[in-house]
């Protein structure tokens, strides 16, 4: 694993995505690019738990009661973060991205082998909100409630994560 710059991504709300009003989206470009099977055991000795290998949906979603992080395993994709007006980002193994509560993210295109290792701080059960199904006040207060992570899923109690977001708060 290197150390390297973390990108912040800010979002405001976009259409029917809430996105985080507090916190940013955190891009670890290439953290794990020496191996990136490791993700997963790394997010999960990071308390970061809960923990899957899959895809990414192809519509937009979020999480309104957790934040997300996500590594990819193999593969690549395009992805856009933060709804309809929101940013595209290009992922390919050993990219990590920390998607706070509320941040819509939906797959564009991906190879055939794109995989990602997904968990939740905490272990915590995730819901899925999608433009169908939002209440966006209750959806604001929920996103509000949900508690910071206490270790960075990648550099553990010594991680950007700790700082980036406590300033945000």
């Amino acid at each position: 694993m290197q150390t390297k710059d973390v990108d912040t991504l800010y979002f405001d709300e976009s259409g029917s995505i809430p996105n985080n009003p507090d916190l940013p989206v955190l891009f670890y470009k290439g953290v794990f690019k020496d191996d990136p099977e490791k993700a997963e055991k790394v997010f999960n000795d990071h308390n970061w738990r809960n923990s899957w290998q899959g895809g990414v949906f192809d519509y937009h979603h979020f999480h309104s009661n957790t934040h997300e992080v996500l590594g990819v395993v193999s593969g690549t994709a395009e992805l856009i973060v933060g709804g309809e007006s929101g940013k595209k980002v290009e992922v390919q193994p050993g990219d990590v991205v920390v998607l706070p509560a509320g941040t819509g993210h939906k797959r564009l295109t991906a190879s055939q082998d794109f995989t990602v290792a997904g968990a939740y701080p905490d272990g915590k059960d995730h819901n899925l909100k999608t433009d169908e199904n939002n209440e966006r006040t209750q959806l604001l207060i929920e996103i509000k409630e949900v508690d910071l992570p206490s270790q960075d899923p990648v550099y553990g109690n010594s991680g950007p994560l700790l700082s980036l977001w406590k300033e945000e708060q």
